[in-house]
């Protein structure tokens, strides 16, 4: 099921609110609390890490600042965390996210800027692991395993974490997976078959609507995995359809698969029936189109005390907006196993 017909991107800034409410640490007791709880997105920041490093600031300090008050249990960046996998613009990133250690636990996704020489995405080479140290992420809250194949590299990671009464496991994915990194994932999921699982990976969801598709649709669908240098390397790429074939409709535990890095409005939303039957709701945003690289919009997962029912709203702490109109304010229901 695809979303309503989308309002003008102009609809997106919001009237004006400010939250309110004392700001104090989150503690990992009261994410699991039985209640409602949110999941913050942050995609794309790309243009931040390159060129407003003040707006990346102002969004995980008011991460850090609002988790408690706001139930915050984990944050996602979708990937594209830098423009260049340069160093300077990782250390932008690395210094943003320090305000959330020990305050908020949160995973990354890494995205085609994020790889090779430039950010071209030639090959897998990255400079993540040079700021974001293995060792550190493992002793990360919520780390629960990653590749072991490549211990020394975390672009594959899974993770848990306890949310209205009950375990989430998100599993994070490499741009393209490899064949290897989706067994590997199918072989986490088994291993936990009664937590729900988010899978967070670059460009699964297309701006139309549809998951990327090489072999149907090619090069029409802009910035699909397989049009980049990397897959061509050892393992290829899977784009979004294959990804579906191969791992997350043969799943039931999947309820939700989020994804940055599609330009025309950064938007999309998908519900497809897995093989089984089982419902699951697909989810693109990023911003990185709008003014500043994104002008500091960040998407907030509302989940409902029962997890079922979740209210996706779009606040900017730069511009202490709200999004408005049925691409900005809306929910989707998650079928639990």
């Amino acid at each position: 099921m695809a979303r309503p017909p989308r309002l003008a991107r102009r609809m997106f800034l919001g009237v004006a609110a400010t939250l309110t409410g004392a700001s104090a640490r989150l503690t990992w007791a009261a994410a699991g609390d039985d209640g409602g709880f949110t999941v913050a997105l942050l995609p794309d920041t790309q243009f931040y890490c390159e060129q407003h490093p003040q707006i990346l600031h102002a969004q995980t300090r008011w991460l850090a600042e609002h988790a408690a008050e706001r139930r915050i249990a984990f944050a996602l960046h979708l990937g594209d965390v830098t423009n260049r996998n340069s160093p300077e613009q990782w250390g932008v990133a690395r210094d943003a996210f320090a305000r959330l250690e020990d305050r908020l636990p949160y995973a990354m996704a890494l995205g085609n800027h994020d790889l090779g020489a430039g950010g071209e995405a030639a090959d897998r080479s990255t400079l993540y692991a040079d700021f974001f140290p293995p060792d550190a992420v493992r002793s990360r809250r919520g780390f629960l395993a990653a590749m072991p194949t490549e211990p020394d590299r975390l672009e594959n990671s899974a993770w848990r974490f306890p949310a209205g009464g009950r375990d989430w496991l998100v599993l994070v994915l490499e741009f393209g997976p490899r064949a290897a990194v989706l067994a590997w994932a199918a072989d986490v999921l088994a291993a936990h078959p009664g937590l729900p699982a988010i899978v967070v990976t670059h460009a699964h969801l297309y701006h139309d609507d549809t998951r990327y598709d090489w072999q149907a649709k090619g090069p029409r669908q802009a910035g699909n995995p397989h049009s980049y240098g990397v897959a061509g390397h050892p393992g290829g790429v899977h784009d979004g359809e294959q990804v579906w074939q191969a791992l997350v409709s043969r799943h039931d535990s999947i309820v939700l698969v989020v994804n940055g890095h599609v330009g025309g409005d950064g938007l999309g939303r998908l519900e497809s029936a897995s093989g089984g039957g089982h419902a699951v709701q697909q989810m693109l945003v990023n911003f990185q189109m709008l003014p500043h690289g994104g002008d500091g919009w960040l998407r907030l997962l509302e989940f409902s005390a029962d997890g079922r029912t979740v209210r996706a709203r779009d606040y900017s702490p730069t511009l202490d907006r709200w999004g408005k109109g049925p691409d900005h304010d809306f929910t989707i229901a998650l079928a639990l196993p």
